[in-house]
């Protein structure tokens, strides 16, 4: 998301920005459920929460809205209406640890699993500088004192699983899907379950915070992480260093043209994958550039949802809608 941010902060300052200092909400018949019974751990002053909407930075034709300085983090649960599998995805906007596209790459999705049968669960997860995030004064990535952002996807994890009778999902088929910084979280948590990072709190806490797939599409801040030496093939160590066949299965998605996270990103991850046996499928495409969330462009790369459905059928977590093989 590096150069994706800074042209964010070029577009704050243009008059085609509709700004709302009130904190973000998700629409009627949906609500949204505090992940911490108190103050979050590490708790850090952003200001207050802000949403912005963007209409000049179109994708697909039609405006998205940004949230910005996130200090409580919450979860809100779309449940489908008809059909259930039992299946539920945490969804994980991108923004580069800076803000949430939380329309774009959050509630969109949702909306969308929910047609699949699927449970979308969509995690306002805390920024500014909660994970690994581009400065532009300093020009190199930049690792916060503590992650925020991946606290708070174990806790919600936790919680979700503790609450799977009343969302009506299967424990046991909780995935996380990401977009961007989002699905450079995906990888953390799947990556990061074996220890919180924090205290335990309650009972939540002592469920097991490991998905059960991870979807990353256009992941970032996965390449080029060796300290003191120019970006090279080698994946951030602090995801290559827990890696193990505990992993779950991983779906990766990214455009060779991707002009804000290097299709590096994909590669990298997809190869230690493989090295340490983990399941893992990945799709590239040579268009499809970054930030396109489930908006259906020109590009092929768009149809990746269908895709993905297949990818989930072959790993079981939903049914096969073809006839087995003989």
């Amino acid at each position: 998301m590096k150069r994706f941010l800074l042209a964010i902060g070029v577009i704050l300052l243009a008059p085609h920005v509709r700004a709302n200092s009130s904190t973000w909400q998700p629409s009627p018949g949906h609500r949204q459920i505090s992940i911490w019974p108190t103050s979050a751990p590490d708790a850090q002053a952003t200001g207050a929460e802000r949403t912005t909407i963007q209409t000049q930075h179109l994708v697909a034709g039609k405006p998205w809205t940004a949230v910005e300085n996130v200090s409580e983090p919450t979860i809100t649960v779309y449940s489908p209406s008809g059909a259930n599998t039992g299946v539920a995805v945490i969804v994980l906007p991108g923004g580069g640890y800076q803000e949430l596209a939380i329309d774009l790459e959050g509630t969109e999705v949702c909306e969308w699993l929910n047609t699949q049968g699927i449970t979308g669960i969509l995690l306002k997860y805390r920024v500014p500088h909660s994970g690994p995030y581009w400065d532009p004064q300093l020009k190199h990535e930049v690792e916060p004192q503590a992650p925020l952002a991946l606290e708070d996807a174990q806790r919600a994890l936790g919680l979700i699983r503790s609450r799977a009778a009343e969302f009506q999902i299967d424990p046991h088929k909780i995935g996380v899907l990401g977009f961007s910084a989002g699905g450079h979280l995906a990888a953390a948590i799947s990556t990061h379950f074996e220890k919180r990072l924090y205290a335990a709190i309650d009972s939540a806490d002592q469920e097991s915070c490991r998905p059960d797939f991870a979807v990353s599409i256009y992941p970032g801040h996965l390449w080029g992480w060796t300290p003191g030496k120019n970006p090279n093939f080698d994946l951030n160590p602090d995801i290559a260093n827990h890696i193990t066949r505990q992993t779950p299965p991983v779906f990766l998605v990214q455009a060779e043209n991707d002009n804000v996270d290097n299709v590096n990103d994909s590669l990298v991850y997809y190869i230690a994958l493989k090295k340490a046996g983990v399941p893992v499928e990945m799709h590239l495409y040579a268009e499809g550039r970054h930030a396109f969330g489930l908006r259906h462009t020109a590009f092929p790369i768009t149809d990746w949802p269908e895709t993905m459905k297949i990818w989930l059928e072959t790993i079981r977590m939903i049914p096969s809608k073809k006839s087995p093989v003989p």
